[in-house]
């Protein structure tokens, strides 16, 4: 089956990439990297990304809001 978008492929390769926000990213090994965000994790299938993801994804929270703890 043909993809027409990339990110639908479920046996696509996925790099996962991070920003300065330390956010994560899933993103199509075919496709030009987005202003601003960095590879973390070379591409791979989906399931092994998640399993990364799961391993060092500490929180959802961008890093501008963590100083705004009390």
């Amino acid at each position: 089956m043909e993809f027409s978008n990339p990110f639908d492929n479920p046996q696509g390769q996925f790099a996962i990439l991070s920003n300065d926000q330390a956010q994560y990213s899933l993103w199509p090994q075919q496709c030009a990297l987005p202003a601003g965000w960095r590879v973390v994790c070379e591409a791979q299938s989906q399931e092994a990304c998640q399993q990364w993801l799961t391993e060092n994804w500490r929180t959802l929270e961008p890093t501008h809001f963590a100083g705004d703890k009390a």
